[in-house]
């Protein structure tokens, strides 16, 4: 209970401050979306159906909102996998 009273305050303050700065819902909720899945793939190395099953949606739909939202190799700090896809997908000169 107290963790939720907590939870619930700081939300709260969050919340208190984006309506003051004028950020839309859809901006507020985009940004709200684009850091949980961030965090949920990060907390499970990015693998994408341990992260859709903690998340309570199927891998397509979390690949389908990984790719609207723009999360991408940027967000894989540290992660080597990334670099080398990208190293290797980019055009040769």
């Amino acid at each position: 209970m107290g963790t939720k009273q907590t939870l619930n305050g700081r939300l709260h303050q969050i919340v208190d401050e984006l309506v003051h700065q004028g950020v839309t819902l859809e901006q507020a909720r985009q940004e709200f979306e684009r850091q949980f899945i961030t965090a949920s793939l990060r907390s499970n190395d990015w693998n994408f159906c341990r992260s859709a099953r903690s998340l309570g949606v199927h891998r397509n739909t979390l690949r389908n909102k990984v790719s609207h939202l723009g999360i991408g190799v940027s967000e894989r700090r540290g992660r080597n996998i990334g670099r080398s896809v990208l190293r290797r997908s980019a055009p040769k000169a």
